[in-house]
């Protein structure tokens, strides 16, 4: 399994799952919430095929920091205490919740934590799991990630505010040293500041969209680098197989830095300075509303995901136990799995969903109801 919850066939969000508050005029920018809402169906399929190449089709965890980044940007507009209290408050009650599950599993199955079990209350480091369950809590890299990135908001926004263009650059220098100059401790220290470093550009590059940095940019200065950052991504991922037995970025830290800086650029630039948009979607009501549901239960559907693939496996072998089934059904199919799997992740939207209505301190529904949904975190 990979360092970043990277599974074989059955075996990563969260929060921005957090998205960009609404557009001028009171409506949500449905360029961004269909970015985070694709982000999410790539999650999953990966983790339910294990593709190496999706991290180069769609980058969705620097997508994901990209738009979170560009949330905490506007959000930082308010007293920044105020702020902080208000997402981890998005946050942790969902997380709880699904650890509770999670927790009890484990420790049905003869697991005994030590006093690192202190990670699953506040998650500012990797929370210890059993091998047993591994495939469910590997994901919750991504949440430790967001939640260091969003305490460090206050001081990284001012110090970008400084120079924006400078900053923003060399924001991809410590990757690089960490690749190739230090290397980081074997320890939850040790990853925090590997994953933090991997995704710093994306997270910062939301701050260049806010303010509007990106809009004032020329082409001629963007468009080369990024597709420079895109050209060094790959050529690493591809050039360095021998040496991390695969080209799947979520196992090549730098690979994925640089592709995801150019790649998550070009998305951002786009709508920075074309106005890049998806207005069609008000003319599609049922895949608009499904964008809303998306984003108004994206850190539900990102814990509860892999655990729907589990269950689906055991799910599907009872299914060999009705004839018309096994006749009929493309069971061995992972397709197959998959659409299950989906099922299953609505069943949990529907059951586990209104936890981030609480957190946010909305009245709980089964499922949001309009296109101003707010988003967590």
């Amino acid at each position: 399994m990979g360092r970043h919850g990277k599974g074989g066939p059955a075996p990563a969000a969260a929060t921005a799952v957090a998205g960009p508050g609404p557009v001028p005029g009171g409506g949500r920018d449905r360029y961004f919430d269909t970015l985070r809402a694709l982000a999410l169906v790539r999650v999953v399929a990966y983790h339910a095929f294990g593709w190496p190449w999706a991290g180069l089709l769609l980058p969705s965890m620097g997508i994901m920091f990209g738009l979170a980044g560009t949330l905490m940007a506007k959000s930082l507009q308010r007293p920044a205490p105020k702020v902080l209290r208000s997402r981890i408050r998005r946050l942790l009650p969902p997380f709880w919740f699904w650890g509770v599950f999670v927790v009890a599993a484990m420790l049905v199955h003869g697991w005994m934590p030590g006093w690192q079990i202190v990670y699953w209350i506040v998650p500012l480091g990797d929370p210890p799991g059993s091998a047993w369950a591994e495939q469910t809590w590997e994901i919750l890299w991504y949440l430790r990630t967001y939640l260091w990135f969003v305490l460090l908001s206050p001081l990284l926004l001012r110090v970008f505010r400084l120079a924006p263009v400078p900053v923003l650059v060399l924001s991809l220098a410590p990757i690089v040293v960490l690749r190739c100059a230090w290397q980081p401790p074997d320890n939850r220290l040790g990853t925090v500041l590997l994953d933090l470093a991997t995704y710093l550009f994306c997270w910062i590059l939301g701050f260049a969209h806010r303010d509007g940095v990106l809009r004032r940019l020329h082409p001629a200065a963007v468009l080369p680098l990024s597709w420079a950052a895109l050209a060094l991504g790959a050529w690493y991922a591809f050039s360095h197989q021998a040496e991390y037995g695969t080209y799947d970025l979520d196992d090549i830290p730098l690979a994925q830095a640089f592709w995801s800086a150019g790649f998550v650029t070009l998305l951002m630039y786009a709508k920075a300075r074309l106005g890049t948009g998806f207005v069609g979607l008000a003319r599609l009501p049922r895949l608009d509303r499904l964008v809303t549901v998306f984003n108004a239960r994206a850190v539900t559907i990102y814990l509860w995901h892999e655990i729907a693939l589990v269950l689906a496996v055991p799910l599907i072998d009872r299914f060999w136990e009705v004839p018309a089934f096994a006749a009929y059904l493309p069971l061995e199919s992972q397709w197959f799995m998959l659409g299950v799997s989906w099922i299953l992740i609505l069943g949990f939207v529907l059951a586990c969903g209104w936890v981030e209505d609480v957190a946010a301190r909305r009245k709980p529904r089964l499922l949001p109801c309009g296109r101003a949904a707010t988003m967590s975190p």
